[in-house]
């Protein structure tokens, strides 16, 4: 898929280096590029930001959201499994080639994400192995396609930030969800929310970005709930 190509997803099209040609893996159709929310996060990922990634994710794919995200562990690969057990598209974002699998025990979620009717992205083709490079100019994409931005858990130094730094370069709406202060896992999305991000509570919050109301169908799923199962 190249930039001369009327189905090329538009939002790449505004981002400085513009990624062409893309490689990809499953059925393109331009519906899935329509709404795009990213969902990032640590890939030390805790029991808490689990259980918000899951409900949240869960939620807005349900309701027709494209769920965008990195494909690691942590907090991506479960972004990605919340919006297949809706029902839902994803669409993974590869730091190496398109069809090297890593991490490599994610076989079978990289066979769901296309056998549910989602995408699996990159600019590089083939097998080639991801590089520590190649993590960052993954996370510009991720941010590129998606019209708003969702970091859940993120430390002080994490890779999200970067993701987080793209957003706002872009000029997609930052969001982030607050945790624990006494967490590490959680000075980067606290951080985020002390410059501006906005808070993210339940997925009407997020909907909303879309001009898009919670189905009757999807429950709340309020983080508050969640803190006080949890306490």
């Amino acid at each position: 898929m190249t930039t001369e190509s009327v189905a090329y997803p538009p939002l790449l099209r505004e981002i400085g280096s513009i990624p062409s040609p893309l490689y990809y893996k499953g059925e393109w159709r331009a519906e899935l590029f329509e709404r795009c929310l990213a969902v990032v996060g640590s890939r030390k990922m805790t029991s808490y930001g689990r259980a918000v990634t899951e409900r949240i994710v869960y939620d807005v794919a349900a309701a027709g959201v494209t769920i965008v995200s990195g494909f690691m562990y942590g907090v991506d690969a479960t972004a990605h499994k919340a919006a297949l057990d809706a029902g839902g598209k994803t669409i993974a974002v590869m730091a190496g080639g398109v069809g090297f699998i890593t991490p490599a025990d994610q076989v079978a979620l990289y066979a769901r994400i296309l056998a549910g009717g989602g995408l699996v992205i990159s600019e590089y083709d083939g097998k080639m192995p991801p590089q520590p490079w190649g993590f960052p100019r993954r996370n510009r994409i991720v941010a590129g396609l998606a019209h708003a931005v969702l970091v859940v858990e993120a430390a002080a130094d994490s890779g999200s930030l970067i993701t987080a730094d793209y957003a706002l370069r872009f000029g997609r709406a930052l969001l982030a969800v607050p945790g624990n202060v006494t967490s590490l896992s959680s000075k980067g999305t606290l951080g985020l929310l002390q410059s501006g991000a906005r808070l993210v509570v339940d997925s009407a919050d997020i909907l909303s970005v879309f001009g898009l109301k919670p189905a009757d169908a999807i429950r709340e799923n309020k983080i508050l709930a969640i803190l006080d199962n949890a306490g």
